[in-house]
């Protein structure tokens, strides 16, 4: 049972199959519709069609870069978080990445409550959600 009556819908955008799944079985239990691309080009061409909430975007895969990404999202959506994270993380990517317009700029592995609650306060969900019992 989701602990979130309210629907919303993510894009998870990562060429590693199992991070996507992964990322998706960790946010489960918060209701959410989680939509997978396995490339930038992949997540921009579904998010053409598909209405989301929020995008967490890889910075290295095929097609578009995660940064590359968010201003091509944001033609669908101006108002879209986008949250990028990279396994090459540093400060001058951080900043780089943030004033490229992202909402968070995180390092992977990312700890699990750090990206359930970044997720949250992007979605403008209770923060309460972000923690799970284990």
């Amino acid at each position: 049972m989701p602990l979130s009556s309210i629907q919303r819908r993510i894009l998870v955008a990562d060429d590693d199959r199992e991070v996507r799944l992964g990322v998706a079985e960790l946010l489960d239990d918060l209701g959410l519709e989680i939509l997978h691309a396995a490339t930038g080009t992949e997540a921009v061409e579904l998010v053409r069609g598909t209405r989301i909430d929020a995008a967490l975007l890889d910075m290295h895969m095929p097609g578009y870069t995660g940064m590359q990404a968010i201003p091509l999202l944001r033609g669908f959506n101006k108002t879209l978080p986008c949250i990028v994270y990279s396994g090459r993380w540093s400060l001058d990517l951080e900043q780089e990445v943030l004033s490229a317009g992202a909402f968070a700029c995180l390092k992977k592995p990312v700890e699990p409550v750090v990206l359930r609650r970044i997720v949250c306060i992007a979605l403008g969900l209770p923060p309460d959600l972000s923690h799970r019992d284990n």
